[in-house]
C-alpha cells in the first residue's frame, strides 16, 4: 500500500495546477506520470525535500518533454531528475543519465554510490548510465531533448567559455534536430563576482547558446525569485534552495 500522500506534494500539485491550467503546453498524462514518481514508496530517501523548491512537473512542461522521447540528462548528478524524466518518459521512451568518471568517485563515490541504489533491481529500466567526458559523449542525433541543470554556470567558472561552448557543442551534436535544450541556472548580475557566487549572467547563457549553434525558443519565470538580489553565494543559508533561477528552453534547428 502506498504511503499518505505528504503534505508538500499536495501543495506542490496546487501550483502546478493553478500554474499550468491556460497553458498549451501542460500535458495531464506526463503530470500524472510525474506525479506517481514523485510519490513512489521506494522513491531515494531524501529526494522530496527537493520537490518544491525545483517544481519538476512545471519545469518539464515548460521544457516540452513528453511520452516516448529520448531524453540526455547531463550531469545528472545522484539522479534526483534521473527519476522524473524516467517517469517522463515513459515506458516507450529512454533517459542517458550522464556523469564524467571523476564525479562519479568524488566524495568517496557519493554520486556512484547513488545512482547504482537508485537503479538497482531495474528500478528505472528505461534509464542507461552514461560515462563519458561532457565535451565528447560519442552520441549523435539520437536524443529528442537535452537537460542542462544547474551546471552551466560550474562549467563556465572552472572552464570559461572553451569549456562550456565545448559542452554545449557535444549537447548539440547528441540531439535530433530540432531537439530541445533545456537549461536551469542561477542568475547572476554582470556587476558582480558570478564566479564567487556560483551564478552566471543570463546574456552570458544567451552568448553561450548563440556560439554553440542554438536557438533560444523560450523563457520561463516559473523558477523566479523577485526577493533574491542576486547578491548571496548560492548555498548561503538564508537563500539556498530559493534563488532567482532562468527557465531556458532552446532548439536545435531543424535543418532541411
Amino acid at each position: 500500500m502506498k504511503p499518505n500522500l505528504p503534505i508538500h506534494l499536495f501543495l506542490l500539485l496546487a501550483i502546478v495546477t493553478m500554474t499550468l491550467a491556460d497553458s498549451a503546453m501542460a500535458d495531464p498524462q506526463l503530470q500524472r506520470r510525474v506525479y506517481y514518481a514523485l510519490n513512489s514508496p521506494d522513491r531515494p530517501e531524501g529526494d522530496w525535500e527537493r520537490d518544491f523548491e525545483r517544481r519538476p512537473i512545471e519545469v518539464m512542461n515548460f521544457f516540452g518533454i513528453d511520452e516516448g522521447m529520448t531524453i540526455l540528462e547531463m550531469m545528472a548528478g545522484q539522479g534526483y531528475y534521473t527519476e522524473l524524466l524516467s517517469a517522463a518518459a515513459g515506458n516507450n521512451g529512454k533517459v542517458y543519465a550522464h556523469n564524467e568518471l571523476m564525479a562519479m568517485r568524488m566524495r568517496y563515490g557519493a554520486y556512484e554510490k547513488a545512482m547504482k541504489k537508485r537503479l538497482s533491481n531495474n528500478r528505472l529500466p528505461n534509464v542507461e548510465l552514461l560515462i563519458q567526458k561532457s565535451d565528447n559523449l560519442q552520441l549523435e542525433g539520437v536524443a529528442d531533448a537535452a537537460t542542462l541543470i544547474l551546471n552551466l554556470h560550474d562549467l563556465y567558472i572552472y572552464g570559461g567559455e572553451e569549456r562550456a561552448l565545448a559542452v554545449l557543442s557535444s549537447i548539440f551534436i547528441a540531439l535530433k534536430p530540432g531537439g530541445i535544450l533545456g537549461i536551469v541556472d542561477h542568475v547572476g548580475s554582470p556587476e558582480l563576482d558570478n564566479t564567487h557566487l556560483h551564478r552566471i549572467d543570463p546574456v552570458i547563457i544567451d552568448e553561450l547558446l548563440y556560439r554553440a549553434g542554438f536557438i533560444v525558443n523560450s523563457r520561463s519565470d516559473v523558477l523566479s525569485n523577485m526577493e533574491d538580489d542576486h547578491s548571496l553565494h548560492v548555498f548561503e543559508p538564508t537563500i539556498k534552495g530559493q534563488t532567482d533561477r532562468l527557465l531556458i528552453r532552446a532548439l536545435k534547428p531543424n535543418y532541411p
